[in-house]
């Protein structure tokens, strides 16, 4: 079994290897749309526009976001995450959260959608709870994540089965993506 130390080299070896070729290659309209899941290294506002706190966290407050985007975006870095850097250099836009703060469900897809949230699990809540393990955020793991992403399925194509129709992918312009 491998240890975490050699998963790490393994996700960044890839990593690297994915911005060598995008680099080196012109591989900008190949790929047309990004979907993201994880954790707060891709959470681009999930965390920050779902957030039911009197007070805001630690990274939906200055100085979180001030040097790229001026303002706090929810994203947990001064400046951009890598998945910012992979869809700048595919040509694409920011990802938007999938919870934008306008309470309203992405049914337009320009250039993709974070489902991404900050200390997002694997495993579902009711692992931890069967262990006796408090993991408040495991309530958005990555099943749920996957959730949100079929519900974006379904109701971008107006289908009950998540069918991809032609014009699925339809690019309309959208103020709301950073």
């Amino acid at each position: 079994m491998a240890s975490c130390s050699s998963l790490l080299i393994t996700k960044r070896t890839l990593l690297s290897i994915f911005l060598i070729l995008a680099s080196t290659h012109d591989i900008k309209g190949c790929f047309t749309h990004i979907f993201s899941f994880g954790d707060s290294n891709t959470d681009t506002g999930n965390l920050l526009n779902i957030w039911q706190g009197d007070e805001p966290p630690l990274f939906g407050l200055p100085p979180y976001g001030k040097t790229y985007f001026h303002r706090p975006t929810g994203r947990c870095s001064d400046g951009r995450l890598i998945i910012d850097f992979i869809a700048e250099s595919l040509g694409l836009s920011h990802i938007p959260p999938y919870n934008g703060g306008n309470k309203e469900k992405i049914t337009k897809i320009v250039d993709g959608v974070n489902f991404a949230v900050v200390a997002a699990t694997a495993l579902d809540a009711t692992y931890y709870i069967e262990k006796g393990i408090d993991k408040p955020f495991a309530i958005f793991s990555l099943r749920t994540q996957l959730g949100w992403f079929k519900e974006v399925l379904r109701s971008a194509c107006n289908t009950s089965s998540g069918d991809l129709s032609s014009n699925f992918f339809t690019a309309q312009p959208n103020s709301s993506i950073l």
